[in-house]
């Protein structure tokens, strides 16, 4: 349930910060993920460092940390 909600909350995101976002989407097993060796089935990234699952489940904590993020440079 968690990968559901963590990927509606990443297209809303998506919506919102549409000119500095790229969303990707992968399964643990994809050659993508392999490297970060992920123990759970939901895991978000930004940047290639991981985004605590109770931000990234929440829309409006997720807003607040991509504002962070790209007022302080992040990708555009």
């Amino acid at each position: 349930m968690t990968c559901i909600k963590a990927k509606a909350v990443a297209e809303e995101m998506k919506k919102k910060f549409n000119d500095h976002l790229e969303i990707k989407f992968f399964t643990t097993d994809s050659m993508e993920a392999l490297p970060y060796r992920f123990k759970s089935s939901t895991n978000v990234l930004f940047e290639k460092e991981s985004v605590p699952l109770e931000i990234a489940l929440d829309k409006g904590k997720m807003e607040q940390f991509l504002m962070e993020k790209i007022e302080k440079g992040g990708p555009s």
